[in-house]
């Protein structure tokens, strides 16, 4: 990955790509932005060369829907090209900057290519002139989190759209304490996940993403339980006790959420259900 400036090496991640031993692992290159004369050719190498072993393209600091319909099309045009089924490669979108936040909606719905909406905490802070240099925390002179907002409009977005929330990293890697703090904040709000940039974050990371395994076990025994108030055996009702709770539609709802994170993570149940004696 490189940003403007650098010396361009698009050839590296089209190798790392071919390589393969991902296995169910999203595989995805960041390119180069619009605002900058490689993203076309960081395209074309990374997606010519190895479009077969990969999942997603990641655009930084997208402004606008234009931005992604572009990428669209260029990616259309290489998997044309190159025998690769049209579409398939997917497109995560960076939220880097104060234009990008405005139209975040619409770049959520440019393309049936877009999988993500991810943060970017660094260039934004720099857009929006914020007064810090420690990225993504929060700041003793604000009485509240500076980045509530933007990640809630970014969250939005990408739920509206029916795709993940990623939050950006976390700059001071040997301070994972601090790290979590950030974690938890978009992991309460409902992001999906966070990106890490060195190994010591990783598993803060898969932690605080995950649900705890009470949460997970009460989401499990949520549902276990309304499926069987709402089954003929249960009496078909819709709404139903679990001890002193009452759990209806909006429960079950709620619960898949958790319960989804829970698989995902690999958890395993420690509880079952019981149906009630008549």
């Amino acid at each position: 990955m490189r940003t403007a400036g650098q010396a361009r090496r698009p050839e590296e991640h089209r190798r790392r790509a071919e390589r393969g031993g991902w296995g169910e692992k999203i595989r995805t290159v960041r390119v180069n932005d619009w605002t900058t004369e490689w993203t076309f050719q960081d395209v074309l190498e990374v997606v010519g060369g190895a479009g077969a072993n990969l999942d997603c393209i990641m655009l930084p600091k997208v402004q606008d829907a234009a931005q992604v319909k572009a990428l669209d099309m260029l990616l259309s045009q290489i998997e044309k090209a190159n025998g690769l089924e049209v579409g398939r490669i997917g497109i995560e979108a960076q939220i880097e900057t104060a234009q990008g936040l405005i139209n975040v909606n619409d770049i959520a719905f440019a393309s049936d290519r877009i999988e993500t909406i991810i943060f970017g905490p660094a260039d934004f802070m720099a857009s929006i002139n914020m007064k810090s240099l420690v990225v993504g925390a929060l700041h003793p002179d604000y009485p509240g989190d500076p980045f509530h907002y933007i990640l809630m409009q970014i969250l939005m977005a990408a739920r509206a759209r029916g795709v993940q929330a990623i939050d950006g990293p976390f700059l001071q890697v040997r301070d994972v304490p601090a790290f979590e703090e950030v974690a938890k904040r978009s992991a309460m709000l409902g992001f999906d996940g966070k990106w890490v940039l060195h190994p010591g974050q990783i598993d803060a990371a898969n932690e605080i993403y995950a649900p705890s395994q009470e949460d997970y076990d009460h989401a499990e025994l949520i549902l276990d339980a309304y499926d069987w108030a709402t089954s003929e055996a249960g009496g078909k009702k819709g709404s139903a006790m679990l001890g002193d709770e009452m759990i209806d539609e909006a429960s079950r709802k709620m619960a898949l959420v958790i319960a989804g994170k829970g698989r995902a993570a690999g958890m395993d149940r420690t509880s079952s259900f019981t149906p009630p004696e008549a």
